[in-house]
């Protein structure tokens, strides 16, 4: 793969994983979560190309 390629994947993976840690964290501040694990998904789509990759996990919320 090229540079580029690797450069804008790199790029928009980061801004995935800062924009998404601060909506998380955003959501969670001030909520009672009382150490509740939360179920999670990500889903990433490329209409063009039909394509749909969805990464499940959990977040376990503070105590």
């Amino acid at each position: 793969m090229s540079d580029d390629f690797n450069m804008s994947m790199r790029k928009f993976l980061k801004q995935v994983g800062v924009t998404s840690q601060q909506a998380i964290e955003e959501a969670m501040r001030g909520a009672n979560t009382g150490g509740k694990t939360f179920a999670v998904k990500a889903l990433i789509t490329i209409e063009e190309l039909d394509m749909t990759h969805e990464v499940t996990g959990e977040i376990k919320g503070q105590d």
